[in-house]
């Protein structure tokens, strides 16, 4: 909602990774379960990349702000944990690379990026508020100076580096022209769809021909293992129906962690921007004269969100009526904070500069700092402190339920009932079937169809918080399919064949008369029994409208007007001749608006490759000279913690 307003700096491009260590992190740690203070220094160490450690900690930030902010998608976490923890492993190693090369950030350098980073921190004569509220501010965070800056120097090392790499990436004007044209080029085209549809429903297949060709084929029929066995779950609300937490302990909490509470001065405001970046300087003063009349307009009675939906060049809040969301100081560009917070409710700003163009800006709420008072928040803590308790009863009570199954696997009934546990039976299911209680889970799956008989699965987190086991009452092993099991399956299959079959015939017969048609689509496709379709034009990212993606006609891109191809594959099931019907070359006139959004383009695919073969030449070099070491369990064990529940 920010980025419109955040300082363009080139200080900040340093820090881009640093802040998204920033947002929201109180309670990254009891979030993750299977990590506390019960693992030793040792355990907790992910990596060493030269000298320093990345650590269990670090990872758990870093993902949990990721996960947050929907970076990574929830449901798909734990695939994403290794990629991210060997994203940060090479961060480090380009660090540590850059200090190896010479490359040093100086603590000047360090002061000025806090000093842009957390304008907060200082007053409005730029004074420092002092090194307590600094630490009190990052505390609020989990973080500490000392892994705060550190991790600021980490990441302007690596910018550094980088930058010295790409330096020189040139975009010429033959180049941008040249990719102009690749994109921009349109081709239509006719052609003749010999398509497998077509035929598959006048195909017969008669019953003897099915059982000839179950005969033929029948090893390719088979019904997998299945596996019969009772599923003993845990749901947490089972766990917490009779669970309360005194207002003593929840008094307690509250006072051990009161700065948890305190929310920092806040306003909601809404605004008008006109762009002035990136704009030549001789259009500011008209600009600022468009403001102006906006604003005349606005104390004159118009509606301000109306003409900020017509007007605002803040396409994020436009389309709001220029409102934002709750905004606290060091989250926009001075100027517009310091007009933000000095204006009174409903009050409107005259019209003001910053890097960004000219704003109106109208207050709508305003909020003092202050901490919320227990009462107020009680039922959080009590949430709060019932998640834990119930966690650790969940974890407990099923780890003994699993022992008692364990001892007696042949009585589930009675462990669930003692344990207060559902229990639900599943006979003879296959691999990819879900789980009564569970849904779909390949971890217990793939428990149950490695168990024994009568053994009794690991603990498995389900989905709706619950915890699962299972325990194996029969293995139904694979076998041969009778034919009456699999016979509409042989029957479309051998469907499907003989219309491949047809396809092919009548693709052979176009190839033939294609030598001889002399271009002539038209009369090609009299002879065939088929049609002329023609696509709408399209580019090379585009699609051929009715045949396919553009990319699996490419060739087309390469031939004259007129020039007939093929016959080609353009779908599973069909085959294509097509005649290139209309070259529509790319409109040059076009190319001036888009000169430097091409390039752009252009430089960034060249950095990209350049800064990729640059991360894993270092992290490749670094590893072969084992100055890179990943603790293989411990990332194990993180990747299991989040591990969908």
């Amino acid at each position: 909602m920010f980025d419109l307003f955040r300082s363009r700096k080139k200080s900040v491009k340093y820090l881009l990774s640093a802040i998204m260590l920033l947002v929201a992190l109180s309670m990254v740690i009891t979030l993750v379960p299977g990590f506390g203070s019960g693992m030793g220094s040792n355990e907790q160490v992910l990596a060493k990349i030269g000298g320093t450690e990345l650590t269990v900690r670090e990872a758990q930030i870093n993902l949990q702000s990721a996960i947050r902010e929907g970076r990574i998608p929830n449901e798909i976490v734990e695939h994403y944990v290794p990629l991210y923890v060997k994203k940060m492993i090479a961060d480090r190693a380009l660090a540590y690379q850059a200090e190896k090369m010479g490359l040093r950030v100086t603590e000047e350098e360090v002061a000025k990026a806090i000093r842009t980073l957390l304008p907060q921190l200082f007053d409005a004569n730029g004074k420092f508020v002092g090194r307590d509220s600094y630490a009190a501010f990052l505390a609020q965070l989990n973080l500490t100076i000392p892994e705060f800056e550190e991790n600021l120097r980490k990441q302007m090392l690596v910018t550094k580096l980088q930058d010295l790499v790409l330096e020189g990436t040139v975009v010429t004007d033959e180049e941008v022209e040249r990719e102009f044209k690749r994109t921009q080029e349109k081709i239509k085209l006719d052609y003749i769809l010999i398509a497998q549809s077509k035929y598959k429903a006048s195909v017969k297949v008669t019953p003897e021909e099915v059982k000839e060709y179950f005969a033929k084929t029948r090893e390719s029929y088979q019904i997998p293992e299945k596996r019969s066995f009772r599923v003993l779950a845990l749901d947490e609300a089972t766990v917490s129906a009779n669970l309360t937490v005194s207002d003593d302990d929840l008094r307690r909490a509250y006072e051990a962690d009161k700065d948890r509470f305190r929310t920092p001065e806040r306003v909601k405001v809404r605004h008008i921007l006109l762009k002035t970046s990136e704009k030549p300087k001789e259009e500011v003063a008209k600009i600022r004269a468009r403001a102006e009349e906006l604003l005349k307009q606005i104390r004159a009675g118009a509606d301000f969100a109306e003409l900020a939906k017509k007007n605002s060049e803040d396409t994020a809040s436009a389309v709001n009526g220029g409102a934002m969301d709750w905004i606290t100081r060091g989250q926009t560009v001075p100027n517009f904070e310091k007009t933000a917070f000095s204006l009174k409710p409903k009050e409107i700003s005259d019209v003001i500069e910053t890097e960004y163009g000219f704003h109106i800006v109208q207050l709508l709420e305003k909020e003092d700092a202050k901490l919320r008072s227990f009462e107020e928040v009680k039922g959080e803590l009590a949430q709060e402190a019932k998640r834990q308790i119930v966690f650790d009863r969940l974890q407990t009570t099923a780890e003994q339920a699993r022992d008692a199954l364990a001892k007696t696997p042949n009585q589930p009934d009675a462990v669930a009932q003692k344990f207060g546990m559902k229990l639900a039976s599943v006979e003879k299911a296959a691999q990819n079937d879900p789980i009564p209680e569970v849904g779909v889970s390949r971890e217990l799956t793939d428990a149950i169809f490695t168990a024994q008989k009568g053994e009794v699965t690991p603990i498995v987190q389900a989905p709706g918080n619950k915890l699962v086991f299972a325990v194996v009452t029969d293995i139904h092993p694979q076998r041969q399919a009778e034919l009456a099991e699999v016979e509409q399956q042989v029957r479309d299959r051998l469907a499907t064949e003989k219309a491949q079959q047809m396809v092919q015939q009548k693709t052979n017969e176009a190839a033939e008369k294609l030598k001889t048609a002399n271009g002539d689509l038209q009369k090609l496709a009299r002879e065939l029994g088929l049609e002329v379709k023609t696509t709408p034009e399209f580019t090379r990212d585009g699609v051929a409208e009715g045949l396919a993606p553009a990319s699996s006609v490419s060739e087309a891109f390469s031939k004259q007007v007129g020039e007939v191809f093929g016959p080609i594959s353009v779908i599973p099931e069909g085959n294509a001749i097509i005649r290139v019907a209309a070259k529509i070359p790319a409109d040059m006139t076009q190319l001036a608006a888009q000169r430097e959004q091409i390039r752009n383009k252009l430089k960034s695919e060249k950095a990209r490759e350049r800064q990729e073969l640059l991360e894993d030449s270092i992290v490749t070099q670094l590893t072969n000279d084992r100055e890179i070491k990943v603790n293989q369990s411990v990332l194990t064990r993180l990747v299991n913690a989040y591990r969908r529940s």
